[in-house]
């Protein structure tokens, strides 16, 4: 028998590239893609197939998903939709430019990808489609408008897929991680100085402080998982005969997902403001 093969996004680093080489030791034939073909051929160098996927680049998706359908025969067992980022600011600092980009990566670049796959699966009567969702996917937060959107949104749409491909055996299914150590911070203020004019904002004194967080080496936050935590959650949703609809990761997203079915909203809110306000 070949081996199980998937498809992961977003394997540069962090949580897509703890994912693939894991998967890769338990005998998953793993295609790693990355956006940048330079990290690319770093792990070809270290082992991994990959090629380049970039959410944003129609083309890529179309020319990723018949690379594996080429290197396969034409199956293809699970994708793991991993790759997003974060646009930190006020609601009223988002600009329609930024709120777009963010969505094409975050959100319909997953819906093109997994649309792509789908025909596969059905034809070999099997599959997983896991989305890398978040506790932002739960909750909202202050300054995470862009980043919430796209995570509510995720969870929306994995339902309703879930509700359309009931009856069949192929499963979708979500992961929400929490604080997790990666390198999803140095990219947010990259695209915070990219796409927000913070000098000229209401919020400018806040943002400076913001921005001296980014650039101080504070270590981990209270609560940070490494990468292989998602790892974890991920083999039981790809090799269990019956795996959940969603898997909470870190401490925060658990109490989270308690939290909104049982603390009325203002309750919620003064939670998620640190205990500030009314």
């Amino acid at each position: 028998m070949p081996p199980k093969s998937i498809l992961i996004t977003g394997c540069s680093s962090g949580i897509g590239l703890d994912a693939a080489k894991t998967l890769q030791t338990r005998g998953w034939r793993v295609f790693a893609t990355c956006r940048a073909e330079a990290d690319c051929k770093r792990l070809r160098d270290e082992g991994l197939e990959s090629f380049r996927l970039d959410y944003d680049d129609a083309d890529s998706l179309k020319a990723a998903v018949a690379e594996v359908a080429a290197r396969t025969g034409g199956t293809l067992d699970a994708l793991f939709n991993n790759g997003a980022f974060a646009i930190p600011c006020a609601y009223e600092d988002l600009t329609r430019d930024a709120f777009r980009a963010i969505l094409e990566t975050n959100l319909i670049g997953y819906h093109d990808l997994t649309s792509r796959v789908l025909p596969m699966m059905r034809a070999q009567g099997h599959g997983r489609i896991v989305n890398n969702s978040s506790v932002l996917g739960m909750v909202g937060y202050r300054w995470r408008t862009a980043y919430v959107a796209t995570k509510f949104a995720l969870e929306g749409i994995t339902d309703v897929l879930r509700l359309e491909l009931r009856g069949t055996t192929i499963h979708p299914i979500l992961i929400a991680p929490g604080p997790i150590t990666t390198k999803f911070r140095d990219n947010s203020a990259l695209r915070f100085k990219r796409w927000v004019k913070w000098e000229s904002s209401a919020h400018r004194a806040q943002y400076a402080e913001v921005l001296a967080r980014f650039e101080a080496s504070t270590g981990p936050d209270r609560f940070e998982l490494p990468a292989s935590a998602v790892t974890n959650k991920l083999i039981h949703a790809l090799e269990s005969p019956r795996p959940k609809a969603r898997y909470y990761v870190t401490v925060p997203t658990h109490i989270m997902g308690i939290a909104r079915r049982v603390l009325p909203v203002r309750a919620l809110d003064w939670v998620l403001a640190g205990g500030k306000g009314r």
